[in-house]
């Protein structure tokens, strides 16, 4: 009989880290039935839509209690349709307040729980790990030193490999970005990364604006902003009027490739900055009574992920009220000016991009035979 999976992700990365574990699992499992909360990404690789994953894009402490609501009642179709499907097993993907609560009930009605993208435990609400080790069958984590954090705390755990390794590169060349986007050769480009979703870009773009501004001034800089698609370049070219940042649609991976520095919302995107090897500065902001309340809570050394893995300060950290256009152009102008500073970071990313390559198998194929051992029921618990 074909197995039946329910898979949910609920950002723009779980969505992409999602449906390339899918992709592996149906070359084990070409039959294999797919259901569950979508991204684009998830829908392209065949998993049928139960819930729309950007009905849960929210981010900030304070934030997401508007939309608590909305969110409760996407919570309860995914788990009608699980009570419905009966899956064999489910893969929840990051969006830790959401898919915990998922995890418990289904591992209350028997089905055994992944949980892809380790919720941020060693850094704050240390109070999951309870439940991530009764509710969950497997945790697969995308970052080196969370592996043996979770395992001392009793939860199963394996650390696969960042998922973008070995994907991340850009597909056209120098000459060919330059060319199709019209670009002065000469000139440097700086790319503008003000954040996935429409909300966290829209308070960071005043001060991308201001930075731009200075360095177009000093340096005459190519500046581009690569929108994603679930915020669309329409939305950035409506408030951005006169502004030396020309919007492109997507690229992101090519901007990046060709760029002498990047400006940079602290998430995902700096990982793909670190694994093309691109000098950045990285920087957030959210809603004063967010930062206020998440300063009592967050307990880490360093708020980009980047700095994580390296254990260090590779790259500026410009959060919340530094982030400013001033600060922004200050640290970019530095990385232009200063060719040692620049080499020296390239080399501390060239050591993040070695820690997240793990050796061997690429994180996808090795997620999906963990999951098809699972189904297979040669993993009963993992050690």
């Amino acid at each position: 009989m074909p197995r039946k999976i329910l898979v949910s992700a609920g950002e723009a990365s779980g969505d992409l880290y999602a449906a390339l574990v899918v992709d592996q699992l149906r070359r084990l499992a070409p039959d294999a039935e797919f259901f569950g909360c979508t991204g684009p990404r998830l829908r392209n690789s065949g998993v049928r839509t139960v819930v729309d994953a950007a009905s849960l894009a929210v981010v900030g402490l304070l934030e997401v209690v508007h939309h608590i609501p909305r969110i409760y009642g996407e919570y309860r179709k995914l788990l009608a349709s699980a009570e419905r499907e009966r899956p064999d097993l489910a893969i929840l993907t990051d969006s830790p307040d959401f898919h915990l609560r998922v995890a418990r009930r289904l591992h209350r009605a028997g089905v055994p729980v992944v949980y892809l993208v380790a919720p941020q435990a060693w850094a704050w609400r240390r109070g999951r790990i309870r439940q991530m080790r009764r509710n969950l069958r497997h945790l697969l984590c995308i970052f080196p030193f969370e592996e043996d954090f979770f395992r001392r705390q009793g939860v199963p755990a394996t650390y696969i490999g960042h998922p973008l390794a070995g994907l991340v590169r850009p597909k056209l060349t120098r000459d060919e970005f330059f060319k199709k986007h019209r670009l002065a050769p000469a000139r440097p480009i700086v790319v503008v990364l003000p954040g996935s979703r429409r909300g966290e870009a829209a308070r960071h773009l005043p001060a991308l604006a201001d930075a731009a501004v200075r360095l177009y001034r000093e340096h005459a800089v190519n500046v581009l902003l690569p929108a994603s698609a679930t915020t669309g370049a329409a939305f950035f070219r409506e408030r951005l009027g006169e502004s030396p940042i020309r919007v492109i649609e997507g690229e992101s991976w090519d901007a990046m490739a060709y760029a002498g520095v990047a400006l940079a919302a602290s998430g995902t995107v700096t990982v793909e900055a670190a694994l093309l090897g691109t000098p950045m500065v990285t920087f957030y902001k959210v809603a004063p009574a967010s930062w206020i309340a998440g300063k009592f809570l967050v307990n880490v050394p360093f708020y980009s992920m980047v700095n994580l893995i390296a254990g260090r300060a590779v790259v500026p950290e410009l959060m919340q009220g530094q982030m400013t256009g001033e600060s922004l152009a200050r640290e970019a102008n530095r990385l232009l000016k200063d060719a040692a500073a620049r080499e020296e970071m390239k080399a501390g990313l060239a050591a993040v991009r070695e820690k997240l390559s793990q050796g061997g198998q690429a994180a996808p194929e090795r997620a999906a035979l963990l999951i098809d051992g699972i189904l297979d029921g040669q993993i009963a618990h993992a050690s």
